[in-house]
């Protein structure tokens, strides 16, 4: 079986778990736990970041690699168009998707959980001990934005990416007003990439994370309950419904990923 090395609540790690799930591939995650984790994840692959994909004896890291690798070692349900015109624009959309919304998608998201209590506590791990999570609760937001400063998030960074991500997201609706897709009437790693980067924006309103219930449907405040991207998001959660499993519930907010073994 397929083994994807992750974060829950990764962007990137959803994208491959997208597409994973509209080729109608069984896999398993496997936790990533940052830090040392990371070290056992380096020692197996030589690669520190996630998502990883593990298929037999092969590591496959980067979500672009892992879409291309499953393109052609899995090819039922393609995801890229044959014609060069629309595979051009796949292509393009999935690269800008990566580098614009991935990327801008942490930094609203640093924003909001910096200035709500509840909704950084509820983002923690499942298995993340109460004690703990009253700790990170009770973090004052100026300590978190000094550390916002020393990662490079500072005010400006921060008010910068949420004024391109409200131009991104308008961007997306306008494209699909008329269209079921963004390339063409079939969807195409383009759909994938841009429905699976954009969780941090807004939580699908399903249970396909590892998340409180009361999370779903929650978001950055001035994207996730803008009335103006309203479109987009439901076009994004039609995705899901379609091609997204949901997880099996449990005892706690979902499935719990297998976290990393270190030896």
């Amino acid at each position: 079986m397929l083994e994807l090395y992750q974060f829950e609540l990764s962007q990137y790690s959803e994208k491959v778990r997208l597409i994973l799930d509209y080729k109608g591939l069984e896999y398993r995650k496997i936790e990533v736990t940052p830090g040392i984790g990371q070290v056992e994840l380096f020692r197996l692959t030589g690669q520190r970041q996630v998502p990883v994909l593990k298929d037999g004896n092969r590591y496959i890291a980067d979500s672009t690699e892992i879409a291309q690798y499953l393109e052609i070692h899995y090819p039922q349900r393609p995801l890229i168009p044959k014609d060069s015109k629309q595979r051009g624009l796949c292509l393009l959309i999935e690269e800008w998707a990566d580098e614009s919304i991935g990327i801008k998608g942490r930094k609203a998201l640093f924003s909001a959980i910096s200035q709500n209590q509840y909704f950084r506590k509820s983002l923690l791990p499942t298995a993340t001990p109460d004690v703990l999570k009253t700790l990170v609760e009770g973090v004052p937001n100026d300590f978190l934005k000094l550390l916002g400063f020393g990662v490079g998030y500072t005010p400006d960074v921060v008010r910068s990416a949420i004024a391109d991500l409200k131009q991104d997201l308008e961007a997306l609706t306008l494209l699909l007003a008329d269209s079921p897709y963004l390339v063409g009437d079939e969807p195409t790693l383009a759909d994938l990439a841009v429905a699976g980067l954009s969780i941090l924006l807004k939580f699908p309103t399903a249970s396909y994370l590892d998340i409180p219930p009361t999370l779903q449907g929650k978001g950055v405040p001035g994207l996730a309950d803008n009335p103006v991207y309203e479109p987009f998001f439901a076009w994004r959660d039609r995705l899901y419904a379609q091609f997204r499993k949901p997880l099996i519930p449990t005892s706690n907010f979902g499935t719990s990923p297998t976290s990393i073994n270190i030896e």
